[in-house]
């Protein structure tokens, strides 16, 4: 098996290129990979197939990420100074409309989210302009939509910009700094419970590492020896690699968008690779 997971954050907006704005850039990417003849397919799948758990065809697989969730996932917004902003779901009804449903009919994308209520408020005000955009508001609708999933980024990413977080020692704006049980419970369990009541008719099972990060102690030991806690079955990172077969479930790699690949040239070479062509 080999598959390549693309990772997008929709709030990175700072111009109208392909190289300065994730919308832009997801948009045209969808079409890219169609032209490829490579198949997007929902990381529960992939994930699934490396554990065992399926017989779905992976081959020539494409996987779409998303991180920090926020409105911008599913709503166009007026972004300052940048204009109005197709969001990554509407860039898939717009696929959908243009090619029909046959041509990606297993079309999805999977929004890692912060459950945090608190958090959100605080990163909104601090970090995006206090539009109120990382509300939960549009979770149950976009899961019900069939084209993301709502999935789990931790309680409150760690992040710099809180007062306050779960970490024991208020080392901050890193996560490799979760390296105890009472840390990584606080921060991923926690999270798994608060997302599974908010959004019912589901069951949290993803993961994304915040910043991209991870540490031995969350990959070797609490992940796979406290499953029947948390309920998470892999969790995705940001190494640049294509996923394979032997492929560690705890710590699936990633292409950013903007780091790892900044044109469709470049994307398109790392979808080659990912799917040996």
């Amino acid at each position: 098996m080999r598959a390549t997971i693309l990772a997008y954050h929709a709030v990175n907006v700072a111009g109208a290129g392909y190289d300065k704005n994730d919308h832009v850039a997801f948009a045209a990417d969808l079409r890219l990979i169609h032209r490829l003849g490579l198949r997007v397919v929902p990381l529960r799948w992939l994930a699934e197939g490396l554990l065992g758990r399926t017989d779905r065809d992976l081959s020539r697989a494409v996987v779409l990420t998303c991180d920090d969730g926020s409105d911008l996932d599913y709503f166009d917004v007026d972004y300052p100074g940048h204009g109005r902003q197709r969001s990554l779901f509407n860039a898939m009804i717009d696929f959908r409309r243009e090619h029909g449903y046959q041509a990606q009919p297993h079309l999805h994308l999977t929004s890692f989210v912060i459950a945090s209520p608190e958090a959100r408020a605080v990163l909104d005000r601090r970090c995006l302009f206090d539009r109120g955009w990382m509300r939960d508001g549009w979770w149950r609708a976009a899961q019900a939509s069939g084209l993301i999933s709502i999935e789990n980024h931790s309680w409150d990413h760690n992040h710099a910009e809180l007062p306050h977080t779960v970490q024991r020692a208020q080392v901050k704006g890193t996560f490799r700094s979760v390296d105890t049980y009472a840390d990584a419970d606080a921060e991923i369990r926690q999270a798994s419970d608060w997302l599974d009541a908010h959004c019912p008719a589901r069951a949290t099972s993803l993961f994304a590492y915040p910043y991209g990060e991870s540490n031995d102690y969350l990959v070797q030991e609490y992940f796979p020896r406290h499953a029947h806690e948390h309920r998470l079955i892999a969790a995705v990172g940001t190494d640049p690699q294509p996923v394979r077969a032997d492929s560690d479930v705890w710590t699936l790699p990633r292409y950013v968008c903007g780091h790892h690949w900044s044109s469709p040239g470049e994307l398109e070479r790392i979808l080659r690779d990912g799917a040996g062509l």
